[in-house]
């Protein structure tokens, strides 16, 4: 089976795109140490007015893969150290078109 795709959609208020991506990279540092990680990326919106200003894709080889990682005790304590910081909106996915071999 093909791995997963995490996509984390930010509503960034004003003038927190700095302090969202340290967010951002403090999380991501966690995530490479999990099992099952494979990538991540994170892109900025070009238009100041999308309500999304940054988006996470990450890989991963498996859901169970990313659920153990968010499950696992120094993920929970950095989203509760964060807890009402910032709005995201994770969703796992597969994909079922491309153009990449």
């Amino acid at each position: 089976m093909s791995n997963v795709i995490l996509l984390n959609a930010f509503e960034v208020p004003d003038g927190a795109t700095d302090a969202s991506t340290a967010y951002w990279e403090e999380g991501a540092d966690l995530m490479r140490k999990a099992p099952g990680y494979v990538s991540t990326a994170l892109h900025r919106a070009i238009d100041d007015n999308a309500r999304f200003q940054l988006i996470n894709r990450a890989e991963w080889t498996s859901p169970e893969a990313f659920y153990a990682a968010v499950q696992a005790p120094e993920f929970t304590a950095f989203t509760e150290r964060h807890k009402g910081d910032f709005t995201y909106f994770p969703g796992l996915y597969r994909v079922i078109r491309s153009d990449v071999d």
